[in-house]
């Protein structure tokens, strides 16, 4: 009886012990959410807004290209890019005489330009 009695209470208890395992528990979790598509009108336009704002909304008139419009972003979104990238003190440095830009919104930006530039 004995010799039957431990290995089924062993088994039994290697069963158990299965299904109590954490990555068990975590893959039968709830699915995280996607993250939110990065568009033009969500994301990028507020950004433009406050920070390229009176000079280039609207266009100061001169040489500013006006970004006032998704056509006038996405058309020179690599300018955009390459200009609020540069150190404060390189010339073309966007925005002129302003902070820098925190790395986060940089990264939206590219990140909108990675995607596709979707407007909506």
């Amino acid at each position: 009886m004995k010799k039957i009695l431990a290995p089924a209470l062993l088994l039994g208890m290697a069963v158990c012990f299965s299904y109590c395992h954490s990555s068990k528990k975590a893959a039968a979790a709830a699915p995280a959410a996607a993250p939110a598509a990065v568009t033009y009108s969500s994301s990028i336009q507020p950004i433009i807004m406050s920070k390229c704002s009176p000079c280039h909304i609207p266009s100061a008139g001169g040489n500013k290209e006006a970004l006032d419009s998704y056509a006038g972003v996405s058309k020179n979104i690599d300018g955009i890019l390459r200009r609020i990238q540069l150190n404060p003190t390189d010339r073309g440095f966007m925005p002129a005489k302003h902070d820098k830009l925190n790395d986060s919104t940089i990264a939206v930006i590219q990140k909108w330009k990675d995607a596709g530039l979707a407007e909506k």
